[in-house]
């Protein structure tokens, strides 16, 4: 309740408490069948939940950061899967919306669409030969153009919510050039399709399988965004920090689930719950210190975003402090809770074991523990 600032972040986080507990009741079906939540993405659709990033001119709340994370952290205590791929759709309108890197028809003509029809958007800029694109590996997909259309042939990795996305933004090289582009992608068009590669430790939920395209042809207005366009405007990406919010609410819900199991949990060994051992106590003591230590971190970042514009160009390396720091407390915390659990911790019906191969996830979202930790070497031998 701590970050809670106003009568708009408690109204939506009562209402989001509310849907995270449907979500976390589901979890445990989507996660041992590899399956996509559906039935949580309509109730966040009926919520007005995929509209909230959404500018006001258009119909939208346009929520500011520190919204848009406090929400996303209550729905990971849910489902992470859940939130982590809405979070991509949240994340990516608010980048459009603050950069304006589009033609303003064309982006009005989207914002619009998921108000009205509740579409989902995601960026599709991974690919099996090239990696994550922080990386900066070229695109193998090409875009040809022809006419007044372009022809797109390629395939995208770990698109998060492929079955359900009604648009992506597709990297593409330009043939015969060096340029790198982004097309705006129906899924309805011809020759997009979803091929089934989500066969994942954790993180299920998400169905990011590879998207398809094969001939796909989209209109002259539909290359939305061209590389050179996103390298002018390079302010750090904080909307990104829906990954580190995701990993946390997670790790909340494992927090939650031994210290209610220590005082539940009475073996005829001891006289009490097994709450009331130092070494369990302890236990509890550290996992609430590393919450403590990477929701701090994360809230205090943002606030220094929002009430310091000017300053953000200098804020990427504290953006990036707090990815790695929330992934590595996450994965710290579920440890720890399922040492005060035990064995109990490892049976399928247990929620535990599917926190921990969840968070382990986050420690392959971008930005990497390595990019992080050079990041700060070079900041620190530039000085």
């Amino acid at each position: 309740m701590e970050f809670i600032h106003t009568e708009f972040q408690a109204r939506w986080m009562k209402k989001l408490h509310e849907l995270s507990e449907r979500f976390a009741e589901r979890a445990p079906e989507h996660d041992q069948q590899g399956t996509f939540p559906f039935e949580n993405f309509k109730e966040l659709g009926e919520a007005g939940y995929l509209s909230l990033t959404v500018p006001k001119e258009y119909g939208g709340q346009e929520i500011s950061l520190y919204d848009y994370i406090l929400f996303q952290e209550q729905i990971a205590r849910g489902d992470g899967s859940t939130a982590l791929s809405i979070g991509w759709h949240l994340g990516v309108v608010m980048d459009l919306s603050e950069r304006k890197p589009w033609d303003p028809t064309v982006f009005e003509k989207l914002c619009k669409r998921i108000v009205h029809s509740r579409s989902l958007i995601n960026r599709a800029s991974t690919e099996p030969a090239t990696g994550s694109p922080t990386r900066g590996g070229k695109p193998q997909t090409i875009a040809e153009q022809k006419g007044d259309q372009w022809i797109l042939n390629g395939r995208k990795s770990f698109t998060s919510m492929a079955p359900a996305l009604d648009y992506s933004i597709v990297s593409a090289s330009v043939k015969d050039s060096d340029q790198v582009s982004s097309f705006l992608v129906s899924h309805k068009l011809p020759g997009v399709s979803i091929e089934d590669k989500w066969n994942t430790l954790g993180m299920r939920g998400t169905r990011s399988d590879d998207l398809v395209l094969k001939d796909v042809a989209v209109e002259r207005d539909d290359l939305v965004e061209t590389a050179d366009q996103e390298n002018n405007q390079q302010l750090p990406k904080a909307w990104l920090l829906h990954i580190p919010a995701c990993y946390i609410g997670i790790a909340r819900a494992a927090r939650d689930y031994a210290v209610s199991f220590a005082k539940d949990y009475r073996p005829n060994s001891l006289k009490g719950p097994i709450s009331e051992v130092p070494e369990v106590q302890r236990k509890i003591g550290l996992m609430d210190l590393e919450l403590l230590k990477a929701r701090q971190l994360m809230y205090g970042v943002i606030e220094q975003w929002e009430k310091y514009p000017e300053k953000r160009q200098s804020l990427g390396s504290a953006l990036a402090a707090v990815k790695y720091a929330a992934t590595n407390s996450a994965n710290e915390v579920v440890d720890l809770a399922m040492r005060i659990v035990g064995a109990h911790s490892l049976f399928q019906d247990n929620p535990l074991q599917r926190y921990y191969r969840d968070v382990r996830a986050g420690l392959h979202n971008p930005p990497m523990d390595d990019a992080v930790i050079s990041m700060f070497a070079r900041n620190a031998l530039n000085d």
